[in-house]
């Protein structure tokens, strides 16, 4: 309130004092007399005044126009200018409306939109590490492979966009199913970026798909410092890495360090079933029987397997059968009750020719879960009491159409292997083979061969076995 009569009160005065002022001009006598080249100019007070406010406005005028002028010739010339600054300003805005339209058009699905306004927006704008990068990705929306590579090279040469140049250009190597290069395009980028997730379990997998297992070990080692893997985690898919290394090692040289390596992995790892057979032969082959046994049996009370029996038969493979089941209860008194020890019971007393004993240990798996195996297991027992051939026939063609038990099945695609492997063959999953029933069942049939694991030899009653399972499959087909 006080500041606005304050203003009243100013602009009352100022009007009051011009309006004095030209009051005393217009009384006052005299005046200015101006002669320039036999012109001459007679002003009173008053006048004289305008005229000097005029040449004071002309020259301010004067003075702006030189300005102006000056700008323009700037202009011209290549220097920043107001001038300059309008058109860059309204080419910023251009460029980065049309930069939001191709975001906002890559997002909605819309690729050729976004690839027009890619184009548009790198016309206005001075920034290539966005408009470079919105025309790759809007290049590959539509397909367009070369320009999206273009634009991915493009980004390699700046230090800030590198590793996203080097990580398009790895995406592309594998959609074009070319590993070995997407495997040393995902090295660089894990160089660059060794605590990136994607790009840590990209190269693992490619590292894995190549053998390269001492690499992979290196980078679940960094997925473990990132803290990206649990510790438990990651003992077991080192211990997966350490077995496969191993296995290669062994198959090329069969040194000692390979051996060792084996029983490192089974230390990672003991409830590994091919680390814990593969470190019991290392250990065979080195003459350390006891260690062997000892390491199987802690195997086996984890999970009970073939894989691990037959391990444990190979520690004395020279020995009769009789003296085998007897060695064997040091491995079968662990889990009694279990469906592995039960079958492995049957197959050792038929093996010893004991088929009463055999058949007191399938007990009632035949009804309860009839398996492939199982039912071989009778058509051993049926030949070697001396049933009659049909009888024989008949067991094993309920085999044929019998539910395999348990196999190497992948938890993430459901497909069944025949052995393990660290990769799926199917889907590329690491470590995701676990030893189950399988939810199909379906699927070629085996021969009587293939039905048991003979851990225990080939008696005659699983040969004939054998040889009437191969009758039933030619007579079928």
């Amino acid at each position: 309130m006080l500041w606005s009569l304050l203003k009243v009160v100013l602009f009352v005065a100022i009007v009051g004092s011009l309006t004095y002022g030209a009051s005393v001009l217009l009384e006052t006598d005299g005046g200015v007399r101006v002669a320039v080249a036999g012109w001459e100019l007679n002003l009173g007070p008053f006048q004289a005044v305008i005229l000097v406010l005029l040449i004071l406005a002309a020259f301010w005028i004067l003075l702006k126009l030189v300005g102006l002028l000056v700008a323009v010739l700037r202009f011209l010339n290549g220097d920043e200018t107001a001038i300059s600054r309008y058109f860059i300003r309204n080419r910023e805005r251009k460029g980065l409306r049309a930069l939001t339209e191709g975001l906002l058009a890559l997002a909605s699905g819309d690729g050729r939109v976004a690839l027009a306004r890619a184009q548009r927006a790198e016309r206005y704008l001075a920034a290539p590490e966005l408009t470079t990068l919105l025309m790759a990705q809007s290049a590959e929306a539509v397909g367009d492979t070369k320009r999206a590579s273009d634009a991915y090279k493009k980004l390699l040469g700046d230090e800030k966009t590198r590793f996203v140049g080097v990580r398009g250009l790895m995406k592309q190597k594998l959609a074009e199913g070319d590993t070995e290069t997407a495997l040393k395009l995902a090295e660089k980028a894990f160089a660059m970026k060794p605590r990136h997730v994607e790009t840590q379990d990209i190269l693992l997998k490619l590292q894995a798909e190549h053998s390269d297992w001492k690499g992979a070990r290196q980078t679940l080692g960094a997925k473990l410092k990132a803290g990206e893997l649990p510790r438990d985690v990651y003992r077991r898919r080192d211990a997966v890495l350490a077995l496969q290394e191993a296995k290669t090692v062994i198959d090329d040289t069969a040194s000692i360090e390979a051996r060792e390596a084996a029983i490192e992995a089974n230390r990672l790892s003991p409830d590994l079933i091919p680390a814990a057979s593969m470190a019991a032969r290392s250990l065979v082959a080195k003459g350390d029987k006891k260690g062997a046994t000892a390491l199987l049996k802690k195997a086996w009370a984890m999970q009970p397997h073939p894989d691990l029996a037959a391990a444990f038969a190979e520690i004395e493979p020279e020995e009769s059968a009789n003296a085998r089941l007897k060695r064997f209860k040091a491995l079968t008194a662990i889990k009694p009750e279990d469906e592995q020890t039960r079958l492995l019971q049957a197959e050792l007393h038929v093996a010893a020719e004991d088929f009463p004993a055999a058949k007191r240990d399938l007990g009632d798996l035949v009804t309860k879960h009839p398996t492939q195996r199982t039912l071989a297991i009778m058509a051993a027992i049926a030949r070697g009491e001396g049933e009659d051939d049909a009888v024989v026939r008949g067991w094993l063609t309920r085999a044929l159409t019998a539910p395999r038990g348990p196999q190497w099945c992948c938890d993430k695609c459901q497909a069944v292997h025949a052995q393990w492997h660290p990769i799926c063959d199917n889907c590329g999953g690491f470590d995701t083979l676990s030893w189950r029933e399988a939810p199909d069942t379906s699927g070629p049939s085996a021969t009587g061969t293939e039905l048991m694991p003979l851990i225990v030899g080939q008696p005659a009653p699983i040969k004939a076995a054998a040889e009437v399972m191969d009758d039933v499959e030619q007579k079928s087909a």
